[in-house]
């Protein structure tokens, strides 16, 4: 009788223990059904907006300060040569006065008016004026009507030094458009990154959600089993100790999502009532990354080795000028010149001349220690050009290597993903029968959690090394890009 009852008391209990087998087995199906993407109608039901990277980008593009903040930068650019280069307008000066010559008991009065023009790629200045002076020795002023020109010929001939500096000019305008392009480029990495992270934790919240729901019904039905006298109170400790520590890491997911979100609302200047949720990015996900090819296009083509280039070159161009700065001042002048009594010029005189002009600082210590210190920027400009390179080369490389480890990382994950299944579902079984202890059970229940989180971090993090490569290899964006922005 007591056998009997021994082996019905063990068939209850095996029936108990295979139903709470499978119904494990149904709770994890329906929590992996549960974590696919719904549809967007769906979404739309439970008050949720799906957001795609390309449409967020679009949207912060828009709507972020931030953007334009930067581009605003280069509106300043345009003015830049008529800030820095020798003005070529046209100056009026006028003086007039009011003489009263008390030897001679008379007043009169006398004035100046003359117009000067420089034309600044030439060099060449000219000036017209007309002047009226009271006389000391005459009744009547003297006047004169005058044009002069005069025409460097050492220094700045012919207008070289205004055309050195054009350049120069010139260049600091290129290389400051690709540094506004670039800082475009690394804000463009930052929200792309910023999407990768909102992303990241969505998922990862979701596998935390699911993971703490499948503990909390192995926490119900080893509850119900300690009822039946079938599980012990260890037992059920050690399931609760599960279920809280799944729950704190649940806390700590939730605290992620909502600071990356509040990333995304912001980026975009969010003011909806609907839940932003990210989907899978793939914008940039199907370009094929190759180092010894693309590092080669890079030095080609790039606006860093662009930039580069262009620094060495000013730093030549300032060295041109400081040497057109070491030679004397010599003006050639040419005028004509009219004299003759009272504004109207009564029993004018007239003539013609042609001079020279010349102002050389003997020993020019200024200018000759700004030649010197220019050649020093050159070879300086040089040596930093190199080791910006190599240093450009090696980190490049080893993005490349991050890049192709993370790609193996990822393959691995996905390997023990399955293969984790694979064992959790052996295990399920065989603890169902008793031939494993509640130990090794929530042990391989956990190695399951870990490496769909593994799957989840080493994807992503794939995904934001090549958007640093392409921000690095000045692929992100384009000129063209910016100005569509």
């Amino acid at each position: 009788m007591k056998t009997k009852d021994m082996k019905q008391k063990m068939i209850f209990i095996t029936l108990v223990a295979l139903g709470m087998a499978l119904c494990w087995a149904g709770v994890m199906m329906a929590e992996e059904k549960r974590e696919m993407p719904q549809p967007l109608e769906k979404q739309e039901d439970q008050e949720t907006r799906t957001l795609p990277l390309e449409e967020f980008i679009t949207l912060a593009a828009h709507n972020d300060t931030e953007f334009e903040r930067i581009l605003i930068d280069e509106l300043s650019l345009q003015y830049q040569k008529a800030i820095n280069l020798p003005a070529g307008d046209l100056v009026l000066a006028a003086k007039g006065q009011y003489d009263f010559i008390f030897g001679q008991e008379r007043k009169e009065g006398e004035g100046t008016l003359s117009l000067t023009k420089l034309f600044p790629f030439t060099g060449t200045s000219l000036e017209a004026q007309y002047i009226t002076n009271a006389s000391y020795s005459s009744a009547s002023n003297s006047s004169e009507v005058g044009i002069g020109i005069a025409q460097p010929i050492a220094e700045n001939a012919f207008g070289k030094a205004t055309r050195l500096k054009d350049k120069i000019i010139g260049v600091e305008v290129d290389v400051a458009k690709y540094q506004i392009i670039e800082a475009y480029e690394d804000y463009l990495a930052t929200i792309i990154i910023g999407y990768y992270d909102w992303y990241e934790a969505y998922e990862s919240l979701k596998i935390g959600e699911s993971s703490y729901q499948q503990n909390m019904k192995l926490f119900d039905n080893i509850l119900e089993r300690q009822k039946n006298n079938i599980a012990l109170p260890v037992d059920v400790n050690k399931v609760h100790l599960q279920v809280l520590a799944k729950k704190e890491k649940l806390i700590e997911l939730k605290e992620v999502y909502a600071k990356t979100l509040n990333f995304v609302e912001k980026a975009i200047r969010h003011s909806g009532q609907k839940e932003l949720v990210p989907e899978a990015p793939g914008l940039y996900s199907e370009q094929a990354v190759s180092f010894e090819k693309d590092f080669q296009e890079f030095k080609e083509v790039s606006r860093t080795y662009e930039v580069l280039n262009l620094l060495e070159k000013k730093s030549f161009l300032e060295v041109d000028k400081e040497a057109d700065d070491l030679l004397p001042s010599i003006n050639l002048l040419f005028g004509y010149n009219v004299q003759g009594k009272n504004l109207s010029l009564k029993n004018e005189d007239s003539m013609v001349y042609a001079g020279i002009s010349l102002d050389w600082p003997i020993g020019d210590q200024v200018d000759r220690a700004e030649h010197e210190v220019s050649k020093i920027n050159l070879d300086k400009t040089r040596l930093s050009n190199t080791g910006t390179h190599f240093q450009l080369y090696t980190d490049i490389k080893n993005l490349s290597v991050q890049m192709e480890s993370e790609e193996k990382l990822l393959n691995i994950a996905k390997e023990k993903i399955d293969l984790a299944r694979s064992i959790l579902q052996d295990e399920t079984e065989n603890y169902s029968f008793g031939r494993i202890t509640l130990n090794d059970y929530i042990a391989a229940v956990n190695v399951v959690d870990t490496n769909r989180f593994n799957e989840i971090f080493h994807d992503l993090q794939y995904k934001k090394l090549f958007i640093e490569w392409l921000r690095m290899t000045d692929k992100l964006v384009s000129k063209e890009d910016v100005h569509k922005k």
